[in-house]
């Protein structure tokens, strides 16, 4: 039987969770479209294309990618503590999942975008607009659906780094489990992280596949 003490060590630990998925996620999505429209229009056949500058942010994307998340966290612990001020918690976490996450998104936007159908693209640089009004108009609008689905995939990457930085100073579910389903063998603890993070996961993906129905929809 749960006592009250855990349970609200339980309900609070949900919530840093949850604060931090979604944190993150935004702030990965924000940086992630940057880079991930960059290397759409920057790669060779693309509406503005750069070798170079394709070059230099596929290379930082791909090497960010390789890092195993808790090797990350650990290596930008100066980084976090400069832009946070301390290395433990909720804060401090979410800069190493957005550092981590990013790269991901983008490449995920990158597909998006090259999803598109180029005839669309071409009709645009026909009639004379601009890369932004391109990207801003024609791109963006019409990966919208695989945009919102991916955020979805993101947000639940990003829960999955949440718990792992229970390991090494994050809070949430995963700081739960590891603290007291590892350490003090409390197996109940263990349990009701791991059925409280599947529940979170199957609410961020129901709430990504409405949003892709509903945005097709307006499409159609």
């Amino acid at each position: 039987m749960i006592d009250e003490k855990t349970l609200d060590m339980l309900l609070a630990g949900t919530w840093d969770t949850i604060y931090m998925t979604l944190a993150a996620t935004f702030f990965s999505y924000v940086f992630g479209i940057l880079m991930g429209v960059i290397l759409t229009i920057t790669r060779k056949g693309g509406i503005c294309p750069h070798a170079v500058v394709y070059s230099c942010l596929d290379v930082v994307v791909n090497v960010t990618r390789s890092f195993p998340f808790i090797i990350l966290m650990i290596a930008v612990i100066p980084f976090t503590r400069f832009l946070v001020g301390t290395t433990i918690g909720n804060n401090a976490t979410i800069v190493p999942l957005v550092l981590a996450a990013a790269p991901f998104v983008a490449r995920l936007v990158e597909s998006s975008l090259l999803e598109v159908d180029h005839g669309v693209v071409e009709a645009a640089q026909s009639m004379g607009a601009t890369t932004w009004q391109i990207v801003s108009k024609v791109l963006v609008p019409e990966a919208l659906p695989s945009l919102i689905n991916g955020s979805a995939v993101s947000a639940i990457t990003i829960l999955g780094y949440s718990a792992m930085a229970g390991a090494v100073g994050g809070g949430g579910l995963g700081k739960l489990a590891i603290m007291y389903g590892y350490n003090r063998y409390q197996t109940d603890i263990m349990i009701i992280t791991v059925v409280l993070l599947i529940v979170i996961v199957q609410v961020f993906q129901s709430i990504g596949n409405w949003a892709t129905r509903k945005c097709d929809k307006r499409g159609e």
